[in-house]
Parts: structure tokens; sequence; C-alpha cells
């Protein structure tokens, strides 16, 4: 689940799938996730919205919560992007069958990381 706060102070939250990976920039480990390009969480993050991300396991669970960076398709070139986000779906568990297919389908809808840098980290288990 993540969670980012609207410009009227709610909180937006969806299932997402995300994985720990290193910090494209600063190579800290952090939690990442592929969006969808006109997903609202977006323009919450450039608002400056922190973030948090809240996982479960059987009775274990954990939040992490911190600044986010997205990096989409006006950032990097076209091939970076892919790459980067491949290795944020892999990361996530994620796997294809097609990766020409699931190339194509996150250029077209502008698909773009996010990478929520870890502030502060509760949970239990």
């Amino acid at each position: 689940m993540v969670s980012t706060t609207q410009a009227d102070g709610r909180v937006l939250s969806s299932v997402v799938n995300c994985g720990i990976t290193a910090h494209p920039v600063s190579g800290d480990e952090c939690v990442a996730l592929v969006s969808q390009g006109n997903a609202a969480r977006l323009g919450h993050i450039l608002r400056g919205s922190q973030v948090t991300v809240a996982v479960r396991r059987g009775w274990s669970w954990r939040a992490v919560t911190g600044p986010a960076d997205i990096i989409g398709p006006d950032d990097v070139d076209a091939e970076a992007l892919r790459l980067m986000i491949r290795d944020v779906y892999q990361a996530a568990g994620g796997e294809h069958d097609d990766y020409v297919e699931f190339d194509r389908v996150m250029r077209e809808d502008r698909r773009a990381a996010i990478f929520v840098s870890p502030e502060r980290i509760i949970g239990v288990g």
C-alpha cells in the first residue's frame, strides 16, 4: 500500500507492488515502485508529499515513510528508463513472459519509477 497526501490534506492510498533496491542516484537502499504516468500520486510527490509504503506478510508488517524521487520519461533517456523500470518491477517480485510487450506498455503508459528514501520505519514482527 502506498499513501501520499493530497493538496487538501487528505491521504490517498492505493495498492502497489514494491521492492527494495538501490536508489539510482545516491546508491542508498530504498523502497521502489512503478507508477502509471497519470497517477495522482506523482503530482502529490512533485508537490512535496512524503510517501508511506506499508507491506504485510502474515502477521508481520512494516511501514516506511520518507521523501520520494520520481524518475520518468522526461527525466532520463528511454533506454535508461526501460532498464530502471524493469529493475524495479523485478525487485518487487515481478516476472513477465514477454518483456518486449512489457516495455511497450510501460512506455505507452508513461510509467515512472518512484524511489522512497526511508526516514522512518515502523512495524511488528
